[in-house]
């Protein structure tokens, strides 16, 4: 796995035979806390990595969207939705077809980091996508 970390934008590039049935490839999008907004280095870093994937239109994408657990349910649904959202109108803004593309706002529920410590919170702030090859 190769791991490229510019400012708050991780980009984990998953290659090779080694996760048979997981993902393909896969960027994730680290927020401020209470944020949507993916700044225009995040915006060029994504177009770059859809670009340096061959035969993009081959794979299925599943935007998965995180919250810490800073602020009600409510909140973090509301927040994980919009966070979707803007990685949807990344994902569009570069050709990918909405029909390509499934969402799963998952807000402070089924974190992947310990919510009890603040690098935890920073991590679980953030949406996944995730390209997965179509079964031919």
């Amino acid at each position: 796995m190769n791991l490229l970390l510019t400012g708050l934008l991780a980009i984990s590039v998953l290659s090779g035979n080694l996760l048979q049935e997981g993902p393909k490839h896969q960027i994730s999008i680290y927020f401020g806390g209470g944020s949507y907004y993916i700044s225009e280095n995040q915006r060029i870093a994504i177009a770059e990595f859809l670009q340096k994937i061959p035969h993009v239109e081959q794979f299925n994408i599943t935007i998965h969207s995180h919250t810490d657990n800073i602020g009600g349910v409510e909140f973090n649904d509301w927040l994980s939705k919009m966070r979707s959202r803007s990685a949807l109108e990344e994902l569009l803004l570069n050709n990918i077809r909405k029909e390509m593309i499934e969402i799963k706002d998952f807000g402070l529920h089924n974190p992947v980091y310990d919510n009890s410590t603040w690098e935890g919170k920073l991590k679980n702030r953030r949406v996944d996508i995730f390209l997965w090859p179509m079964a031919l």
